[in-house]
């Protein structure tokens, strides 16, 4: 079973950064389109970036410009750079494959913009 362990989150003030990671256990997180998703508060999860198996990235128009996800197959691991955070920011942030339905998810990493 694929067990998905995210990192990297914290307080931040508006306008600052951050670098999320997500490690997979297994071989196949290469096979996958991967994704970050956010959950706010009193809000449904949804999927603000997602990469390809070749690289390929799209995002949510909320982030666009401002976020980069990216990832390194050679160890499993998918990444976000969060720059210009602003307070709607806020929420836990979780990875997972994009297609054939999530892995169990993650307990995600609290990210909180605020001054």
């Amino acid at each position: 079973q694929v067990q998905l362990v995210e990192t990297g989150g914290g307080l931040v003030q508006p306008g600052g950064s951050l670098r999320l990671s997500c490690v997979t256990s297994g071989s196949f997180f290469r096979f996958y389109v991967m994704g970050w998703y956010r959950q706010a508060p009193g809000k449904q999860r949804e999927l603000v970036a997602r990469i390809t198996i070749d690289g390929s990235t799209d995002y949510a128009d909320s982030v666009k410009g401002r976020f980069t996800i990216s990832r390194d197959n050679a160890k499993n691991t998918v990444y976000l750079q969060m720059n210009s955070l602003k307070a709607e920011d806020t929420g836990v942030y979780s990875c997972n494959r994009v297609s054939y339905g999530p892995w169990t998810w993650g307990k995600g990493t609290q990210v909180t913009v605020s001054s």
